[in-house]
């Protein structure tokens, strides 16, 4: 059996309630040998000793999310949810470390799972990136704000970010313009 994804999306009042296993939908040497799912790591990758384990995960975010006033640091854990399920973790290892040493353990889509066997993406979702363009839809970020891919519909780089790299601009979904967030290849990715 292969364990896929599953993201279920419900509006309770003025929230809207992401629900998903955590999985990812795609090839990875954390599922084990044994999975249907299973693929030898590149080279180069330094393998961590956790597995792919199935979570019960939800998120709650504003339906009608408001731009802070200022920037403010993420927490630890789920910042927010990709849009195949898997969460999305900030720029930082245990303790707030840099990602430095633990890039090396992410598989070829740019994912691992920490010690409860929860997958997830700190840096570009390579999966969706390469399935559903470079300005494609990542998911949604706790504060209610959309993350899309590392380029604009146009395919030119995003400009104009600030700290957070996010701006208002149009996008292929609302192309009268929203606030969203790109991923990049700078902290915070």
């Amino acid at each position: 059996l292969t364990a896929r994804s599953a993201v279920t999306v419900s509006v309770d009042g003025s929230t809207i309630v992401l629900r998903s296993n955590a999985v990812p939908d795609h090839k990875s040497p954390y599922w084990g040998t044994g999975n249907a799912l299973y693929e030898a790591p590149h080279d180069g990758m330094v393998v961590n000793p956790n597995r792919i384990v199935s979570q019960t995960l939800t998120l709650r975010v504003p339906a009608n999310p408001t731009v802070a006033s200022s920037a403010s640091d993420t927490p630890m854990g789920p910042i927010g949810m990709a849009v195949n399920g898997v969460p999305l973790f900030n720029q930082y290892a245990a303790g707030r470390s840099p990602l430095t040493s633990e890039i090396a353990t992410f598989d070829r889509y740019n994912g691992h799972p920490q010690q409860t066997g929860q997958y997830h993406y700190h840096l570009e979702p390579a999966w969706l990136t390469a399935g559903n363009g470079p300005s494609s839809l990542i998911g949604v970020l706790l504060d209610g704000f959309p993350v899309y891919g590392p380029k604009e519909t146009s395919g030119a780089a995003p400009t104009g970010l600030d700290s957070c790299n996010g701006h208002t601009h149009a996008t292929a979904d609302v192309p009268a313009g929203l606030y969203h967030y790109h991923v990049t290849t700078v902290s915070p990715y």
